[in-house]
């Protein structure tokens, strides 16, 4: 937070940034990204396929899940010999950071990262003594022999391992940079002296790229309003919509749309708030079902949204100006919160929940009361668009903004609360960038493969129409989203689409507003659906069980996917 801060007061108060600042602070991200994965890995945090396995409760199945954590812990030794393989590489170059010091020491945090990732799988809870044994002896015969012995063989029956051990529990980043890794060995030569180096190369590259530093920024700003912001925000919109049919419904809607701006749709609105909105909506009558998918599904709401983070993410992977994403995601992203809205109106007249009078003392007593934190997007935006601050510095600026709030003048965290917040996020985000860093390393691969070039001529052979493209699109992103999570899918996939996109004549910003709407499915959506798994965790409830409960919310955010589709004009109205 305080390099970017450092630059932007420099620039405004004595008309030049430090030139170092920026360069820093991206190199702090690599550090974050692989030490948070590490303790992320320690406290049980790094996402998985279904959580738990999604195949490991099946009976003739759960004797391999010993069997494929050893290949997790063979696919993260050889991560770590790879990245020891780029150190060594960079020892011999000695690029310079900011003209200050060597990278090659700060990368020394990669294979430690790995290595520690990979004990702490071995020597996980649960685990036999002989299962032990033999994930340790994978991970140390991945570290010491390395992919050498790989080179230039099939890639299919590895990728197929990695894959089948992600379904029985192994952490994703398994399938996701094994699969890089192997693929990039088959296509290597016996005598390369760094026959891995190309994946560790392109997580570096994601890891310290301009932009990626605003994902922990915005997410630690939205961890420290998840206290007492949360029930002043909902005093004020219970005040001024509570009058509606629906009214508490409503309400929790508008107030996960807030809060998932921040967070990314990331689970961290239902962990925070969960307990109190389902408890608000039991309490005025609503059917528990209703209330679970409600915040289920409305706590992605808010990621077409500016400064929402997959827009950041969209717009770094496919280099499209993400002022542009911002201003394009505004009318879809409100066009969701309108239909769920909608929704929770509906349910609030069939259920007979009564009304609460409007009454204009109380909306402007709590309006008055959380004034501070009303005023947070309207900051971001207002120091984004007025190209004052960069991204970056826009993050960092929302950051001590909630800060100051939050500790000095509502002084609702202490001090000695910081940091077990700051390990939070850092977990969280750590368990989020190596998946990044991993889908990085495996588009590249399709790139250097030139896969897009070829999924191209095989779809404009079959497809001829732009708008039966767009139906098919709509399908195959409901199916990634099956399976990849939207951080991982966005590095995965979007390299694919944009060659795609530019053939049919698809505004860049349109795909990238549509692949988000499409991918905001893919929370609530088995396999992977994250806030399934999270809502899950957080009410104690079978995860059928919220699926089911889910439901009606998937169909009200494909309706919108729908629009949004055929209708373009939402999403670039105010983007160009």
């Amino acid at each position: 937070m305080g390099l970017p801060l450092f630059s932007f007061s420099g620039r405004l108060v004595l008309g030049t940034s430090s030139a170092a600042a920026i360069p820093l602070a991206q190199h702090a991200c690599l550090l974050l990204a692989f030490a948070g994965a590490l303790v992320a890995a320690r406290e049980k945090k790094l996402l998985r396929l279904g959580g738990v396995g999604l195949l490991e409760r099946v009976p003739m199945l759960r004797a391999l899940v010993p069997a494929a954590n050893a290949v997790a812990c063979a696919t993260t030794g050889l991560l770590a010999r790879a990245a020891l393989e780029l150190v060594g590489l960079e020892r011999e170059f000695l690029t310079q950071v900011a003209g200050l010091f060597p990278l090659w020491p700060l990368l020394l945090v990669l294979p430690l990262a790995f290595l520690g990732i990979g004990l702490r799988l071995a020597l996980g809870d649960g685990i036999s003594k002989g299962a032990r044994v033999a994930a340790l002896l994978a991970l140390a015969l991945a570290v010491a022999l390395g992919g050498g012995p790989l080179l230039g063989a099939p890639a299919w029956p590895a990728v197929a391992l990695v894959i089948l051990a992600a379904f029985l529990g192994a952490p994703l980043y398994v399938p996701l940079a094994g699969a890089a890794l192997f693929l990039f060995l088959a296509s290597g030569s016996p005598g390369d002296p760094y026959p891995g180096a190309a994946v560790p190369t392109e997580m570096l590259q994601l890891a310290t790229s301009p932009f990626l530093p605003a994902i922990p920024l915005f997410t630690l700003a939205g961890l420290l309003l998840t206290e007492g912001a949360a029930r002043r925000l909902l005093a004020v919109f219970r005040a001024f919509f509570g009058w509606l049919p629906g009214g508490t419904a409503v309400v929790c809607t508008l107030l996960c749309a807030f809060f998932s701006i921040f967070t990314g749709g990331s689970g961290v609105t239902i962990l925070a708030l969960g307990g109190l909105l389902f408890q608000t909506l039991k309490s005025d009558g609503y059917r528990e079902d209703f209330s679970l998918g409600l915040i289920t599904g409305a706590s992605a709401l808010g990621i077409l949204l500016p400064p929402a983070l997959p827009l950041i993410l969209f717009g770094i992977a496919a280099q499209v100006p993400i002022d542009e994403l911002f201003r394009g995601g505004i009318l879809p992203g409100l066009l969701m919160v309108v239909l769920v809205t909608l929704a929770g109106m509906r349910a609030g007249v069939r259920a007979r929940i009564p009304l609460t009078p409007f009454r204009l003392g109380a909306a402007f007593t709590s309006l008055w009361r959380a004034k501070l934190e009303l005023a947070l997007p309207l900051i971001t935006l207002g120091l984004l668009f007025s190209g004052r601050a960069t991204l970056l510095e826009a993050a960092a600026g929302t950051v001590l903004y909630a800060f100051v709030v939050q500790v000095l003048v509502q002084r609702e965290l202490a001090w000695r609360a910081l940091p077990g917040i700051l390990r939070e996020c850092g977990a969280l985000i750590g368990g989020v960038l190596i998946l990044l860093c991993a889908a990085k390393g495996l588009s590249s691969y399709f790139v250097d493969a030139q896969v897009p070039t070829r999924l191209l001529a095989l779809v404009q052979e079959h497809v001829e129409s732009r708008w039966v493209f767009l139906l098919v699109l709509n399908g195959f992103l409901l199916v990634v989203g099956c399976f990849l999570d939207i951080y991982s899918a966005t590095f995965v996939i979007v390299p694919l689409l944009l060659e795609l996109g530019r053939a049919y004549g698809i505004d860049p910003v349109h795909l990238g507003i549509l692949f988000i709407a499409n991918l905001e499915l893919g929370y609530l959506t088995p396999p992977v659906g994250l806030n399934l798994f999270l809502a899950s965790y957080r009410f104690q409830k079978p995860l059928l069980t919220v699926a089911r409960a889910s439901l009606p919310m998937m169909l009200i955010l494909g309706l919108g996917v729908l629009l949004i589709t055929y209708v373009p004009w939402l999403t670039t109205a105010l983007a160009r």
